[in-house]
């Protein structure tokens, strides 16, 4: 069903969902209140995702949600490179979430790795050079203007076209540097300058964006389109509609879900491809 992920420093699990878990240490997270802030609560945390079924942990200190506010990279560095070191004795599958080029070089360092850059590397002008200089997945999203702004009015004449363009010239951008096709994971960006309606039009199209030739990165958990269409449930009440979008996913030939709900997402996939594997009677 999906594409298989070859670089070594991605879980070669085939052609099975991989399930990114999150962990935020951040004391501002719009998902968990800064509730893992604490260095050895967000390596217990993540540790616990392991445990749930994460293929992958993804280690951020920077908020990037709506209106956030930008934090120093001494800071970042300071939340995020003890929480990468004391997982990397547990795991070779750590993702840094960061924009900011060193960052990166002290988690790659810390023990990442993979790098996962909500502004598609293009933040720190830096931070290609450090792509380039190291052999470890990307992942590349799609975000119109940055988290201080891009809910204040996104715009798009034709919101599928523009990100697949858009995603389209950031691989060929990364080439001239030398960047290998099969290190890189694309995002859409579901939430990022987005509206509800460019939301749904992405998720309802998200199987084009495999004519890229990439694997895909899907992250929908327990963000703000839920109860937008649901009931206005604060973000610790949104798992149904989480996984209902990550189902939707699945049946597309996503191939990796970054989720905070790691243990109900391996079971409803487990289900989902219990059902689609079943030879018919």
């Amino acid at each position: 069903m999906s594409q298989c992920l070859t670089s070594k420093s991605v879980p070669p699990f085939g052609d099975a969902p991989l399930i990114m878990g999150i962990v935020n240490v951040t004391p501002d997270s719009f998902s968990d209140g800064g509730e893992f802030y604490n260095k050895d609560k967000a390596i217990e945390h993540g540790i616990t995702l392991l445990e749930q079924g994460a293929h992958i942990l993804d280690i951020g200190g920077e908020s990037t949600r709506p209106g956030a506010q930008v934090i120093g990279i001494q800071e970042e560095i300071d939340r995020v490179c003890p929480v990468i070191e004391g997982l990397s004795k547990i795991t070779s599958h750590i993702s840094v979430d960061t924009r900011n080029a060193e960052t990166m070089r002290a988690a790659l360092k810390a023990g990442a790795s993979s790098i996962n850059d909500v502004s598609g590397l293009t933040h720190d002008p830096e931070s290609i050079e450090v792509a380039a200089s190291t052999d470890v997945p990307l992942f590349i999203m799609h975000m119109q203007g940055d988290p201080q702004v891009m809910q204040n009015n996104p715009s798009y004449e034709n919101v599928v076209n523009e990100v697949f363009q858009y995603l389209q010239c950031s691989i060929s951008l990364l080439k001239t540097k030398h960047i290998e096709i099969d290190r890189i994971i694309l995002d859409v960006g579901i939430g990022f300058g987005k509206t509800l309606e460019h939301n749904l039009l992405l998720l309802r199209n998200i199987k084009k964006f495999h004519d890229l030739g990439c694997p895909l990165l899907l992250g929908t958990s327990r963000k703000s389109f839920i109860p937008a269409l649901s009931n206005g449930e604060p973000a610790d009440k949104r798992l149904a509609g989480s996984l209902s979008s990550a189902l939707w996913g699945l049946s597309q030939g996503v191939q990796i879900f970054r989720v905070h709900d790691v243990a109900e997402t391996a079971q409803a996939f487990k289900i989902y491809e219990a059902i689609e594997s079943c030879a018919e009677s």
